[in-house]
């Protein structure tokens, strides 16, 4: 189907407004959009109660926020957010998410401000978050009723750390996790997939936009292919936790997060495959802007309040 026409309209506001490609930006510069769209998507619903805490990581502190919703948590969902290592925060773009997630879930949602590129390029993402992860595991006890699941999720840059950490835990004897969420996973460095190279996606997000991500993120190419930075290429997919993972039609992404389901799936883990059909790359973040977010949000709560009542991974 073609590209949804609040899509194809916000596409057309901001050619009109001009202005720099992302890819012909500066981190500094392209970081200034984020104010913008924050305020056109509005704060997000009043949740229970609020913790802004900062945790220590290696040469320095990053922060995570605590959203708590009313009645007794059913699980902790930990969310990495998306913009390419580079751009995003847990205020101004994520804030919203969090607390919509934390509603209908019935969950507590841990946003995690990772540090970003090219300040801070890999591993420091990964570091940050596979910190607060840990911290999550030793204070869920604090954070939630005893037993409650552990669910990783993200977006995007934030779907690939999310990814990554699976793995991680797995080979690292825990946490455990009992269900991950990835919304348009970055989950390979090759730029060279058919929805990469397809014309039609070149749109919010394009190739020559995530070529200026990973070479903020990782200049050093060669590097790439490790499953610390590509999750796709990890000697073995087995062993890890069931996977709801959500593609947009139009998104260079596309590829790799199919890829990545079906690398899930031939490794015997239990996955969910979810196109959204005439979206784009970041429809899920733009919470009243695109009609595409809250269908997307839903999606993603349904799936999620599915497993949290199936009692699988307390």
């Amino acid at each position: 189907m073609p590209l949804e026409p609040v899509s194809q309209a916000l596409l057309a506001q901001l050619a009109e407004a001009g202005g720099p490609a992302i890819h012909e930006s500066t981190p500094a510069v392209a970081r200034l959009n984020g104010p913008v769209m924050a305020g056109l998507s509005g704060r997000g619903p009043a949740v229970a109660a609020v913790r802004n805490l900062k945790l220590e990581g290696e040469g320095g502190r990053f922060r995570v926020r605590v959203l708590t919703p009313a009645a007794d948590a059913r699980g902790i969902v930990v969310y990495f957010h998306g913009g390419g290592w580079v751009l995003g925060d847990i205020d101004l773009q994520y804030d919203h998410i969090g607390r919509r997630l934390a509603n209908l879930t019935g969950s507590v949602v841990v946003l995690v401000n990772y540090r970003k590129a090219p300040e801070h390029p890999f591993p420091t993402a990964v570091e940050d978050s596979w910190t607060a992860l840990r911290w999550v595991a030793e204070h869920a006890a604090e954070l939630a009723p005893a037993g409650v699941p552990l669910v990783v999720a993200g977006d995007s840059a934030g779907a690939n750390i999310a990814a990554v950490l699976t793995l991680r835990a797995r080979d690292r004897g825990g946490p455990a996790i009992g269900y991950q969420v990835l919304v348009y996973p970055v989950t390979d460095c090759d730029l060279e997939t058919g929805s990469y190279r397809a014309a039609e996606n070149q749109l919010v997000l394009s190739r020559d936009t995530m070529v200026w991500f990973w070479d903020h993120y990782l200049p050093d190419v060669a590097a790439r292919t490790h499953p610390d930075v590509s999750p796709l290429r990890a000697a073995s997919h087995e062993g890890l936790p069931p996977a709801l993972v959500v593609v947009a039609e139009f998104d260079p992404l596309h590829d790799e997060g199919v890829a990545y389901a079906e690398a899930l799936r031939a490794a015997g883990v239990p996955v969910v495959l979810e196109e959204a059909e005439g979206e784009m790359h970041a429809f899920f973040q733009m919470i009243g802007i695109l009609p595409g977010a809250e269908t997307g949000l839903k999606l993603v709560a349904d799936h999620l309040t599915a497993f949290l009542e199936s009692g699988e991974g307390a």
